[in-house]
Order: C-alpha cells, then sequence, then structure tokens
C-alpha cells in the first residue's frame, strides 16, 4: 500500500525502514478534510505492524474537533518525520534539507470497550517508554477516546 511519489530517488519502499523511521518519530500529524476547511494536529501515538496491516493509536479527551472529526469522516492523512538538518550552501537555489518521512492515509475506528482502549493506550505508552505494563484506572478509560487508525496508503521518503 504505497503512494505514487515524483521524486523516485528519495522513495522508501521497505515496509521496516518505513517501520523503523516511524518508531523514530515523536509526533504524528493527522489531516482531516472537514469540507473546504483543512484541519491539522499533533499527536502523541503508538505504532504497530501485524503483518501487512500497518496501524496507529492515539487518544483524546471525550470531545474536541480531532475527536468529532475522527467519528464524523472516520478517516484522516498523516505524515511524520524525523532527522531534519538544514543543508547550508553558498547559493541560494542550493540551500536544502535532509530528513526522513512518512506520509499516508487510512481509516479510524473507535475503539469502546475498556479492553479496547487499555490495548491501544498501552501501544502509545509502549511507543514512548519502551515499557507495556502499564495500569489504566477505569474511571480514566471511561473518559478517554481512544482511536485506531489502520493504515491504507503509506510512503516514506529520505533525502540526505
Amino acid at each position: 500500500f504505497s503512494m505514487e511519489m515524483r521524486r523516485k530517488d528519495l522513495a522508501v519502499t521497505d515496509p521496516e525502514k518505513i517501520d523503523a523511521i516511524i518508531q523514530g518519530c515523536d509526533c504524528i500529524r493527522l489531516a482531516f478534510a472537514d469540507g473546504t476547511h483543512p484541519y491539522i494536529v499533533p499527536l502523541s501515538f503508538g505504532y504497530v505492524r501485524e503483518g501487512d496491516t500497518a496501524k496507529f493509536y492515539f487518544h483524546g479527551a471525550a470531545n474536541g474537533r480531532k475527536v468529532d472529526l475522527s467519528r464524523k469522516l472516520a478517516y484522516a492523512g498523516f505524515e511524520l518525520d524525523r532527522n531534519r538538518t538544514l543543508k547550508t550552501d553558498p547559493k541560494a537555489c542550493d540551500f536544502s534539507f535532509a530528513y526522513e518521512s512518512v506520509v499516508g492515509e487510512g481509516s479510524i475506528t473507535e475503539l469502546t470497550t475498556r479492553e479496547e482502549k487499555a490495548a491501544g493506550l498501552a501501544v502509545i505508552m509502549a511507543h514512548y517508554s519502551g515499557r507495556t505494563d502499564w495500569d489504566f484506572p477505569e474511571g480514566v478509560l471511561d473518559r478517554t477516546c481512544v482511536f485506531c487508525l489502520t493504515v491504507t496508503e503509506i510512503s516514506g521518503r529520505a533525502h540526505g
């Protein structure tokens, strides 16, 4: 499930390399098409690949634009990037950036049971802490929305 890319020389197609880029990122940006008004939001996230299926997990309070659009549209674009370094040059047109990035899109489902929510939050916590042994109080689970974005298209880029 890869997206077409203009600069094929920058393409990262190996799923393991794409996963490594994602695992090295600390923020995912979700993009929603809210009628004629785009909405982009940076989020903490968790990521897993199960066979050929890649999934991102994110969470939030029980109300707000992100939650409303996740429920209403059930689809979003995403972007992650890392290792951004400015490459200077005496000529303005030869300035550039080194980076690694991943973009794509996917369908969003809300996790509704306490067990599903706890499992999704555990993936998020594992991304930042390396630990999977977290406990989540029932009250927190009851007031927290947890979503899973299942990737339908994805592509990576790396520019050295």
